[in-house]
């Protein structure tokens, strides 16, 4: 292209933008990649050397009142300023010390509690209250009425995940202030997991929204139920055992633009190599070892936090038995019909 015609587009561009006009082939290769392309990058929070004296010390400079949530952000460094962990999802860690209230509000953000320290503490959800042991998995739905406390001894500290980016994207969020710090108690602790959560349903009930009607589901039945897997069969080569947590009315996600799922990593057995559309938070559960993300190495233990953006190849490589949970966009993505994976030698 000679220089005459090079500033004649020039001028053209320049004469366009006053209109609020662009030309999409000076960006269409931006737009429209030949594979995912995401400025989220791998990252890892150690929990017990990093985020947990500064939470400690969260909790000493604001209460969970004047906070309304004290959360740290787990923000990723490729997406500063974005107050998300991947380019779809939100992740923070919570503190909620003994005496205090979150106080209930609602919200159209939907999200998800993963209990990472202490005993004790609960989660009201449409007033019914559910006691958080470590390794717990709970969800507080879109625009559903909900509240923390901490009535034990000690410190308790869970991490959130909330699609509050797909929410910003969308334009669609509400937010609403309770008229009381805790919700007046409507139902009696464990009643939904009694009615919901025992491969039984009511006999007349129909589900009216998208989320599971279970909203606690305790460590100590996923754990039994992967031990279960884990003696039954051999492992999947990029996964080890695995299970997704489930709406037991569709079985579908338990939230419909968040995926969760527990694995088991047996001893002595290193995941082939593995990528997928959808950007994965992990968090160690149980065991030690490492993850390889690209040339990216993290060593992990219990408690820890880390991510694996978009279309990442990864592979997993415990020290010995070890336990994992992770959450993603995934639901968002299958039914849209975006969702992809890609595993070693296929």
């Amino acid at each position: 292209m000679n220089d005459s015609i090079a500033a004649d587009r020039q001028h053209f561009y320049d004469q366009l933008g006053p209109h609020s006009l662009a030309p999409l082939w000076e960006r269409l290769h931006t737009l429209v990649t030949r594979a995912p392309t995401t400025p989220a990058v791998p990252v890892l929070w150690d929990y017990d050397n990093v985020v947990r004296p500064y939470l400690m010390q969260a909790g000493r400079l604001i209460t969970a009142k004047e906070a309304e949530r004290r959360v740290l952000i787990l923000e990723n460094p490729g997406l500063q300023g974005h107050t998300s962990v991947t380019h779809a999802l939100f992740a923070g860690l919570q503190l909620i010390l003994p005496g205090e209230v979150a106080p209930a509000h609602r919200h159209a953000q939907s999200a998800l509690r993963f209990v990472i320290e202490g005993s004790g503490a609960y989660t009201a959800v449409e007033g019914e209250r559910a006691l958080m042991e470590p390794g717990d998995f709970i969800i507080t739905p879109s625009w559903t009425w909900h509240d923390h406390g901490n009535e034990a001894d000690a410190p308790v500290v869970w991490l959130d995940g909330l699609d509050i980016p797909i929410i910003r994207l969308l334009d669609v969020s509400f937010a609403e202030p309770a008229n009381a710090e805790s919700q007046t108690e409507a139902r009696p602790q464990g009643d939904s997991l009694a009615r919901y959560g025992a491969n039984m349903l009511p006999v007349d009930w129909k589900p009216t929204v998208l989320s599971s009607p279970v909203f606690a589901y305790p460590y100590a039945r996923t754990r039994e139920a992967l031990t279960t897997l884990a003696r039954n069969g051999d492992p999947d080569p990029c996964h080890g055992h695995k299970l997704r947590y489930v709406n037991p009315a569709t079985g579908d996600h338990a939230m419909p633009t968040i995926g969760a799922c527990m694995q088991v990593l047996p001893a002595g057995f290193d995941t082939a190599s593995y990528r997928c559309t959808d950007g994965t938070v992990f968090v160690a559960v149980e065991g030690t070892g490492e993850t390889i993300v690209g040339d990216t190495v993290f060593r992990w233990k219990p408690r820890d936090v880390f991510v694996v953006p978009s279309w990442h190849t990864h592979r997993h490589r415990p020290d010995g038995e070890a336990v994992l949970f992770s959450f993603s966009d995934r639901p968002v993505q299958e039914k849209l019909g975006l969702w992809r994976e890609a595993r070693a030698g296929a």
